[in-house]
């Protein structure tokens, strides 16, 4: 498949902070005129009936009733904690 003319591979390599070889450059010339190529087929498609969203589906949110529940005992939540005082957990010191 041919490239597009106005593909200005060097400029979106550069964009993407990408240093390319020219065998690379012309594999990726090759690859994005493929993609806009199937992109500009969607153009094509007549949607003048179909709602605009965001989703293929309703997307509702599902929330769970908000009960109180006991936590863990202050044991089992320190079983795993790699030092522990005082019933805390100690982590090391971040800022002096």
């Amino acid at each position: 498949m041919a490239t597009i003319p106005s593909l200005d591979i060097d400029h979106v390599a550069k964009l993407a902070r990408l240093a390319l070889t020219q065998e690379e450059k012309a594999t990726f010339a090759q690859q994005l005129g493929s993609v806009l190529h199937h992109i500009e087929q969607l153009s094509k498609v007549d949607v003048s009936g179909v709602e605009p969203s965001a989703h293929a589906f309703a997307v509702v949110n599902v929330w769970a009733d908000d009960v109180a529940r006991p936590g863990f005992p202050v044991d089992q939540a320190l079983r795993n904690a790699p030092a522990q005082r005082d019933n805390m957990i100690v982590v090391p010191k971040v800022v002096e």
